[in-house]
């Protein structure tokens, strides 16, 4: 086969074939160079365009064109999330109130929530019994405060 046999068939396999690399998880980098095939496969079955060299330059101009669409208007898109705090589980536990069974002394000490024991800092030192409040976290430490 030669450049000057290139058809509309050829441009849609190449689309088919980028659009399954994309499945597999190139995060849409692959996307704008599909449609790009497409588009060239349309413009052949309209006979808009017929040499090789002239295909090749369309192809290079619409992957740029839509990829840079892509990186623009979708990723924002992607970023935003309902869930904020899914990762990040000592951030999830602020606002949680709870009962220590162990003391606090020196400002450090450790505290169970749920299966879990997590590393504590209180400005205070705190008895067993105490009613503690997470106000926030430092890294995987939570930051407590007491309840009166």
């Amino acid at each position: 086969m030669e450049l000057n046999d290139l058809t509309h068939w050829h441009w849609l396999i190449i689309a088919t074939v980028l659009l399954i690399a994309e499945v597999s998880g190139a995060a849409g980098f692959l996307l704008g160079l599909a449609a790009a095939a497409l588009i060239l496969a349309i413009m052949l079955v309209m006979e808009w365009v017929v040499d090789w060299q002239h295909q090749l330059l369309w192809y290079a101009l619409f992957s740029v064109v839509f990829t840079l669409l892509y990186w623009v208007m979708f990723r924002k898109f992607n970023r935003t999330t309902t869930a904020p705090l899914l990762n990040n589980r000592a951030a999830q536990l602020v606002g949680r109130r709870i009962v220590l069974s162990d003391a606090i002394e020196a400002g450090e000490g450790k505290v169970m929530i749920g299966d879990t024991y997590w590393k504590v800092r209180c400005e205070t030192d705190l008895a067993p019994g105490a009613r503690v409040e997470v106000v926030g976290s430092d890294g995987m430490v939570l930051l407590l405060a007491p309840l009166s």
